[in-house]
């Protein structure tokens, strides 16, 4: 067993090593370098935790049957989960995991309950900063991880959705509703339905009510969010004052994981990037708290860099979008009295084919390349650096590409997809340093973008999207946009960009268009 000693020395090269890897993470060309080091201070801090005299694994603590039980079960799902997952089912994936950390927090804080009560004995009360960790922990571990399975179920389309379900989408939905009244029944049953553990079985079920919906909002959701605040906030109080009262945590938890799923659901698939990075701020926070719970310095401290990092990240997310966190949290997104009817916009929109667009690349000199989420649907991203390859190669054409921060379903979303086809990384430009050279483009490539390049939110002031940065690309000499269809994007709105006398529609799938454009390159 190592004394407290070495074990904060441990914990001090663990809390450098997460530093250095948020640091080289940063960089693609260090990226690995920081994933490593993550990898390497989660090792140390577990390592010392486990052998640390604190927790006593083995010695009259838990035994090490159930640790290695945990480990084993935790080294399946996350070598599945890297081995198996596509890097096009990331986002879901990240929300995911941003809920195993919620619950993660709930569970200790609940143990840390018992525990701490055996330890004093009967008659006795919970110290009071030991009390609010655990109200704190209680509330953002249960709030992350009810609003990440609603991220996950909206991100893989089995949440608020019209069409059939695909067999697994149907086992996931419906068995998460099945367990979840079940165990608040099971839970309420145990209590004899005292009062508070009817608390939890009406939460259990106003959020099963709000999951089988099929649409995203419903009157009085927005109300719903501030009852279940208010409701949150005084259960929190009644458990500093009476942390021995178990009842009172449990409704405390299902009270604010009423919320997460309120918070979660209206959020629309423009706005995940924001809550995938809000998301991760919470279970950090909820890890922080976690580590005031049992004492651990380095959870402190990894779970202070995550939530930091990851409030930093919304709110660049929000900058992005031109909205704020509140707007994004509370408004949907979507068209007003003022929106134009696609119809009226859309009369002029001229259709193009693969034969064309080649002889226009053909005396190209510069080529943007606007990646979205069209490209990650359709698995395109190969298909893609292909096209731009052999441009490189046969017309020695220059290929860039220009990427929107809030393109896709999470922050980062289309780089990841970019880098998994060994994209190289200077060839990638941000939205401000692309829209600086935009005029010089002689063609731009658009695929299954939409509002992020939708020129409304530069000339039209009453536009939902009003404000909200985009890339440029209609000042660009010529714009091809490949779309499945003139669907708007996730803000419902048309885009004039289709019809613009410099715009040439591609329609059909992203994969299958750049197969055929490559073809007509190489015969060209």
């Amino acid at each position: 067993m190592l004394d407290s000693n070495f074990c904060n020395i441990a914990y001090l090269v663990a809390a450098v090593l997460f530093i250095l890897d948020l640091k080289w993470m940063a960089h693609p060309r260090t990226a690995v370098r920081g994933n490593r080091a993550g990898a390497l201070a989660m090792l140390i801090a577990v390592a010392a935790t486990l052998l640390s005299d604190q927790f006593r694994v083995g010695q009259g603590g838990i035994g090490w049957d159930y640790v290695l039980i945990g480990l084993a079960a935790g080294t399946v799902i996350g070598a599945g989960a890297a081995l198996k997952v596509k890097m096009t089912n990331m986002p879901e994936l990240v929300g995911l995991f941003n809920g195993f950390g919620g619950v993660a927090s709930v569970l200790v804080a609940a143990a840390a309950i018992v525990e701490a009560m055996r330890r004093l004995g009967e008659g006795s009360t919970l110290d009071a900063q030991l009390a609010v960790a655990i109200v704190v922990t209680a509330i953002i571990g249960s709030v992350t991880f009810f609003g990440s399975y609603v991220a996950f179920g909206k991100l893989a389309e089995f949440l608020a959705v019209k069409w059939k379900l695909h067999p697994w989408q149907r086992a996931v939905k419906y068995g998460f509703i099945v367990l979840l009244i079940g165990a608040s029944v099971l839970y309420a049953a145990t209590e004899g339905f005292a009062p508070w553990a009817i608390v939890v079985v009406a939460s259990a079920v106003m959020m099963s009510a709000i999951l089988l919906s099929k649409k995203d909002s419903f009157p009085a959701l927005n109300q719903l969010k501030i009852l279940s605040f208010a409701a949150s906030l005084v259960l929190a109080v009644l458990v500093v004052m009476n942390p021995n009262d178990q009842a009172l945590f449990w409704a405390l938890v299902a009270v604010a994981g009423l919320l997460g799923v309120c918070l979660t659901f209206s959020i629309g698939g423009a706005d995940m990037p924001v809550v995938i990075a809000l998301l991760n701020s919470y279970s950090g926070l909820a890890a922080a708290a976690t580590g005031f719970v049992i004492g651990n310095t380095v959870l402190i401290i990894a779970g202070s860099l995550v939530g930091a990092s990851g409030i930093i990240l919304t709110m660049i997310m929000c900058k992005a979008m031109n909205r704020s966190l509140a707007n994004v949290m509370f408004t949907a997104l979507g068209p007003s009295a003022d929106t134009p009817d696609a119809d009226e916009v859309y009369k002029h929109v001229k259709s193009t084919s693969a034969e064309e667009i080649a002889m226009m690349l053909e005396i190209a000199q510069r080529v943007v390349i606007v990646p979205g989420y069209g490209m990650a649907v359709a698995q395109a991203q190969h298909a893609v650096r292909d096209l731009a390859n052999l441009l490189e190669e046969k017309y020695d054409t220059e290929v860039e590409y220009a990427v929107h921060p809030v393109a896709g379903r999470m922050p980062g979303h289309m780089n990841v997809l970019l880098a998994e086809a060994n994209i190289p990384y200077d060839k990638l430009r941000e939205m401000d340093d692309a829209n600086s050279t935009i005029e010089t483009v002689d063609v731009c490539i658009v695929v299954g973008a939409n509002d992020v390049v939708n020129p409304v939110a530069r000339t039209d002031p009453k536009s939902p999207i009003a404000g909200m940065p985009i890339i440029d690309v209609d000042k660009a000499r010529t714009v091809i946009v490949i779309k499945r269809s003139l669907s708007p994007g996730f803000a419902g709105i048309p885009n004039p960009l289709f019809a613009l006398d410099n715009t040439l529609m591609f329609f059909g799938d992203a994969k299958k268009a750049f197969t055929e454009l490559i073809a007509a390159v190489k015969e060209s």
